[in-house]
């Protein structure tokens, strides 16, 4: 027979002899954790919704601005540097709007004709000394804004394209916070629980695609012999600066016909003056470019050994406003760093052509010697060094005007062929009953009146010449 025996618990005592505790009332639970706190989900979506509309309307401070109102808030000095210009219009494709391209000119009209291309970031702005020095010294001499750059558009309409769809409503949402405030956007999606698209979507049905203009080789030629031959100017004693080289160098080896020499200031076609890659960096570009300080400190790392504060920051305004700085990344991008100086160098016409290399000798020791594998890569031009930094100083401008004045007169002259600009038809009538007018009225009176109406005609000439920013005024 088994016998069964109980296991006495640790405290020695039978399990079954063990009384019950006394019952306490329960206390009431303890909320979990875990549960959602709507307060919390809110403050969070509160805080978060406000933080990115700042970054929103920070960051649109670097988007395309109203022409107008840019203008009107621009430096005194580049106000007086676009009241001496003047524009001209170009088209580099068939479905593309005219591009404005500004351009400021000195000298007389029948002299040697100097054409100056900026580079990367830069603008006819930094040229200005030196088109001034060289058109008192007897040289025509014409500095352009490249398109994306100083004054010249940033930007153009693509016919037949339109943005639709979700962009086009995100486009439309962000023209209306930029126009009613900073929260209309949150008030919007707490009052109604979405944001107001519906109401936008007739606007975007009607809206032209705006394409930031980015200039390769190609558009770079069209829109350099558009403007030499607008103005008459071939052929031209070519001034390349920086990235220009590589942008025009194919135009000059097809077009020989229109270019009497090359100059290159501190041109190297396998880096830039300026790094285009910052500009890209939403953090750094705010950084360089919201600051005149910093924008002028970033200038004497890279390319500027003497420019002061002021002109500094004009070079910043000018780079900031009317979304610039995306048509310049748009620009590095297409650059030919490969691009082979000696191989053009030795294309047929191209190594007949007189040539001259102005060079930053002081800037650095990689500088100096990588100035050296652009004369050696061409033999055929003058190697000449200055004391300025890779982009053009004030107090450097007569240096390089100089040595730029001295080349293109040890030149033998331009031979010139000189085409009228025919007169519109309606125009060219007026004209012919003026004449027959003055006949009959010689005719009666004699010699006087026939010089009356001379110059009578000589007004209106001039008047439609003014049209077109040659001349000085209606009714001469």
């Amino acid at each position: 027979m088994a016998i069964i025996t109980e296991e006495p618990d640790p405290k020695g005592a039978p399990e079954r002899d063990v009384l019950p505790k006394p019952h306490k009332p329960s206390s009431p639970p303890k909320p979990s954790s875990s549960a959602p706190n709507p307060f919390a989900f809110w403050a969070y979506f509160c805080l978060a919704v406000s933080l990115i509309t700042i970054l929103f309307v920070f960051f649109s401070s670097f988007k395309t601005q109203d022409p107008k109102a840019w203008f009107l808030s621009l430096p005194n000095d580049l106000r007086q540097h676009y009241s001496r210009g003047r524009t001209i219009k170009v088209q580099t494709a068939s479905n593309q709007s005219p591009i404005e391209v500004f351009t400021i000119e000195d000298g007389p009209k029948m002299a040697e004709n100097v054409v100056i291309v900026h580079g990367l970031g830069c603008s006819s702005y930094a040229f200005r000394e030196i088109v001034k020095y060289l058109g008192s010294r007897g040289i025509r001499a014409v500095a352009l804004d490249l398109p994306g750059s100083g004054f010249s558009d940033k930007s153009v309409i693509v016919e037949g394209e339109s943005w639709g769809g979700i962009l086009g409503r995100f486009c439309d949402l962000y023209s209306d916070i930029r126009e009613k405030g900073l929260f209309w956007g949150f008030d919007n999606l707490i009052e109604h629980g979405h944001l107001p698209y519906e109401e936008n979507r007739i606007r975007v049905s009607g809206r032209k695609k705006v394409q930031t203009i980015e200039l390769g080789s190609q558009e770079m030629g069209i829109l350099l012999g558009q403007v030499i031959d607008s103005m008459g100017l071939a052929p031209v004693h070519l001034i390349l600066h920086d990235s220009a080289f590589g942008l025009t160098a194919n135009w000059v080896s097809e077009n020989l016909g229109s270019v009497r020499s090359v100059t290159l200031i501190d041109s190297a076609p396998r880096v830039t003056a300026l790094p285009s890659w910052f500009l890209g960096v939403p953090a750094v570009r705010e950084f360089v470019l919201g600051f005149s300080v910093v924008y002028a400190k970033f200038l004497h790392i890279c390319c500027s050994k003497s420019t002061s504060a002021l002109v500094a920051d004009a070079h910043r305004v000018l780079l900031k406003g009317r979304d610039g700085r995306r048509a310049i990344v748009g620009m590095g991008k297409k650059l030919n760093y490969s691009f082979d100086v000696a191989e053009w160098g030795g294309l047929d016409g191209v190594k007949g052509m007189p040539m001259q290399i102005l060079w930053a000798g002081s800037w650095s020791k990689d500088w100096s010697e990588e100035g050296r594998r652009v004369a050696d890569a061409l033999p055929q031009a003058n190697f000449v060094t200055h004391s300025g930094g890779r982009w053009p100083e004030e107090e450097v401008a007569d240096e390089l005007a100089e040595n730029i004045l001295r080349f293109v007169s040890s030149l033998p002259k331009s031979v010139r062929q000189v085409e009228e600009e025919p007169l519109p038809e309606h125009i060219q009538k007026m004209f012919e009953e003026a004449a027959a007018g003055g006949d009959h009225h010689h005719h009666h009176h004699g010699h006087g009146g026939h010089s009356h109406h001379d110059g009578h005609a000589h007004d209106h000439a001039a008047g439609y010449m003014d049209a077109y920013g040659l001349g000085h005024g209606w009714g001469g």
